[in-house]
């Protein structure tokens, strides 16, 4: 699948209207779990994926799966090496 018809968890998180105190509840989590999964959803728990369609209303092959920051570097077609400080 394309980056491109990919989101973060972050973003359908707000797509769906939650805040992330909202949403973790309905996951079974803190919102300081739900957090750090937004931030790199690496190795986020089998239980968790599974809950992301009836939750946020997105498929989970649509969720990008991995550090944030790694995603947004792809979307934008930058590359660390060619970066200058």
């Amino acid at each position: 699948m394309r980056e491109s018809l990919l989101i973060t968890l972050e973003a359908a998180r707000t797509n769906a209207g939650y805040s992330l105190k909202e949403a973790a509840p309905m996951f079974g989590i803190h919102h300081q779990t739900l957090s750090k999964y937004e931030k790199d959803s690496s190795e986020v728990p089998f239980s968790f994926i599974e809950k992301i369609p009836q939750i946020y209303k997105v498929p989970k092959e649509y969720i990008f799966f991995g550090d944030k920051y790694d995603f947004i570097r792809t979307i934008r077609g930058v590359d660390e090496l060619s970066c200058t400080s």
